[in-house]
């Protein structure tokens, strides 16, 4: 496994394996891995001939009072984590070769990045598609392989690398859990015990709002949001709750009488633990 400082190395690095005609895969990362980053290595790797993982904690994706300056980093322990899932080569710019001394370009997208993160995190999708667009264009992957705890993350991408033309095929794997049923993420390192035994309310209150809409065939989204929100204030009284949104799969807009609608059904999830913000989300079909 080799580490790659500059975007023209790994230019170089990914024209000669498409050139050789070899299957390629990019996992981006912000580093400070956990298991569900390693399910990812390991899915590309089973799937394609040569993987490279990016570390790049992105500041432009993180808002003005955001955690960018304390976000975890231990590039050592990525390096073994890395080597050990059997990826080719880590991709590990600075700021500086990312960006650069006077960079004037962003990639944003409209109505699908205005609501959900969105709406709470002005800006951060447009850090997001300009940051992957160039992280794309460095790696030129044949595949992106994302976790699906990011479901607002991974519609934008995939209808970004549609409307950019962009050469390279978009592949969601499963959000890998704790026993408590919390998505893993970087970010569960700040929380305290405590505060991880509460998370799992995430976990409950989304799979109850699949099963009123399944099961119970409820059509009513304000009945469903009205429970969630008992059932919220009850298990973890302490947090607050920014929202629980009823959605497609594809433009994220809301659903607004279930007996009506047909295809995939997105509920997202958004709360705060004192200073951090935990995401999290079920996707499934209703006929």
């Amino acid at each position: 496994m080799k580490v790659i400082k500059e975007i023209s190395s790994i230019q170089d690095i990914s024209d000669y394996y498409r050139y050789t005609g070899k299957k390629t895969a990019l996992v981006p990362t912000m580093g400070f891995l956990h298991p569900g980053h390693t399910s990812l290595m390991l899915k590309a790797k089973d799937e394609n001939d040569i993987v490279t993982v990016s570390i790049f904690v992105n500041p432009t994706q993180f808002g003005k009072n955001e955690d960018y300056s304390k976000y975890p980093r231990d590039f050592q322990r990525d390096y073994h984590i890395c080597e050990k899932a059997g990826v080719d080569y880590i991709f590990n710019p600075d700021v500086n070769e990312m960006y650069g001394d006077n960079n004037l370009t962003t990639v944003s997208l409209s109505s699908i990045t205005d609501k959900l993160e969105g709406k709470i995190r002005p800006g951060h999708f447009t850090g997001v598609a300009t940051v992957v667009t160039k992280l794309l264009n460095a790696v030129k992957p044949a595949y992106l392989y994302l976790g699906q705890k990011d479901a607002q993350q991974n519609a934008v991408l995939k209808k970004m690398i549609i409307d950019l033309n962009i050469d390279t095929e978009v592949r969601i794997c499963p959000t890998l859990r704790e026993e408590s049923g919390l998505a893993m993420s970087s970010r569960n390192t700040y929380l305290t015990p405590e505060q991880k035994d509460k998370a799992s309310v995430l976990y409950f209150i989304l799979n109850e709002g699949k099963r009123m809409i399944l099961d119970e065939k409820t059509g009513d989204i304000n009945s469903v949001k009205d429970r969630i929100r008992k059932i919220f204030s009850s298990k973890a009284p302490e947090f607050e709750l920014q929202y629980y949104e009823i959605t497609d799969n594809i433009n994220l807009e809301p659903i607004n009488d279930l007996n009506l609608y047909k295809g995939e059904v997105l509920i997202s999830v958004a709360c705060r633990a004192d200073t951090t913000r935990l995401i999290d989300n079920v996707i499934f079909h209703k006929e």
